[in-house]
């Protein structure tokens, strides 16, 4: 799932427990019933004109009349290059884009890292996925049995 909404970069902080990014939005894009769907999950952010995208979890929503404020928490080990054009826009208003991610909560937060599948969302929202096919799989077994039958060697030719 993927959420495009206008929202001011509020603010942006860093103490040595987490990081926290915050936005408000405004208007009718705080009506979008994606954003309850997505609070508590993890998403990747990515601010229209930045090349980079942080990992987060999308922490909570709060609404009161004026605005609604969206909080997350970046991942810790998001560096320092990463991160720098995305927080050279807070104070602004942005197009703010929120991707749902295939990590659980759990994976966000274990320190050790877990491989996944790759892929990549094109923008019309279609994902392309690297991953090898069950006939590719057969070829392959095929082709290591036959390169093991043509190196074992029959007792029988020895003598």
């Amino acid at each position: 799932m993927q959420i495009t909404v206008k929202a001011h970069f509020n603010k942006q902080t860093k103490d040595s427990k987490k990081e926290l990014v915050q936005f408000h939005v405004k208007g009718e894009d705080e009506k979008k019933p994606e954003i309850n769907q997505l609070t508590r999950e993890v998403v990747e952010l990515s601010i229209e004109g930045v090349e980079q995208k942080l990992t987060c979890e999308f922490s909570k929503t709060t609404k009161d009349s004026k605005k609604t404020v969206l909080e997350f928490i970046v991942k810790g080990d998001t560096s320092a290059d990463q991160s720098f054009n995305f927080y050279k826009k807070a104070g602004s208003d942005v197009t703010l884009n929120i991707i749902e991610s295939q990590m659980s909560i759990d994976e966000f937060y274990d320190d050790e890292p877990r491989e996944g599948i790759q892929y990549n969302v094109q923008k019309d929202g279609t994902v392309n996925v690297d991953q090898v096919t069950i006939d590719q799989v057969a070829a392959a077994v095929e082709q290591e049995e036959s390169e093991k039958a043509e190196n074992e060697v029959d007792e029988d030719e020895l003598v």
